[in-house]
């Protein structure tokens, strides 16, 4: 969380993780931004008339002016909407995926000022609303919020130490975290290699392969299981 130890006031894009209704016309945000998590209070935005409103909805990406003074809450001054990803909230498979992502975002980026979070969020966010597969913008999210917690997911060897190689098949032990060799293991060449680009690449990258069901079950199902968040 990006820490209110000054008085200033900073211009951030972000989004709104959570929501908490606070004495009788506020509320309690949590935001990731590009800087962090921060946590403001809204003044006066639950009133009809608030000008704060339409910047706090979920699942929108806001242009916000916020002061942080030495209290443990920052004030949010200004929000401007930029985008809001209307499409989701029409689908509720999407809007509770959508849901799933907050939370963890809200959950793991607690005391931490690693942009990839923000920018995690921004790409998943954005794919779902473009009608993106579903179960492959999953996958993406919860390995790229693995490593941006610092946890690794080993898709280069096996439970022997020995290098994966294209001619074997495997399963995934998820006790240990690492690919074991079975014959008649879900998991080949192909598989591997769409993980490790899954990893690798932006979303934008990512989308750009065109997946067959299976496919995509098999990557969004590993990805649930290997995350461990």
């Amino acid at each position: 969380m990006l820490g209110n130890t000054v008085r200033k006031d900073i211009r951030t894009l972000g989004y709104v993780l959570k929501r908490t209704n606070y004495g009788e016309a506020d509320r309690i945000l949590n935001l990731i931004t590009p800087q962090g998590k921060i946590s403001a209070i809204a003044k006066g935005v639950r009133k009809e008339k608030s000008k704060l409103a339409g910047g706090i909805e979920m699942f929108t990406l806001t242009d916000f002016n916020i002061h942080l003074g030495r209290g443990e809450f920052g004030v949010v001054t200004g929000a401007k909407m930029m985008k809001h990803y209307g499409e989701i909230v029409k689908d509720f498979g999407k809007m509770e995926l959508a849901a799933m992502m907050l939370k963890k975002i809200n959950k793991t980026a607690e005391n931490s000022d690693n942009a990839e979070y923000f920018n995690i969020l921004d790409q998943s966010l954005a794919g779902l609303n473009a009608g993106e597969n579903v179960e492959l913008v999953e996958a993406w999210f919860l390995m790229n919020l693995t490593k941006a917690m610092g946890e690794e997911i080993n898709l280069y060897r096996d439970t022997k130490g020995e290098k994966l190689v294209i001619d074997v098949r495997y399963v995934w032990d998820a006790m240990e975290g690492v690919f074991m060799e079975n014959k008649q293991g879900e998991f080949g060449a192909d598989e591997i290699k769409m993980l490790r680009l899954v990893l690798a690449a932006d979303l934008n990258v990512v989308k750009r392969v065109k997946l067959n069901d299976e496919m995509a079950n098999k990557i969004a199902r590993f990805a649930r299981v290997a995350s461990r968040i």
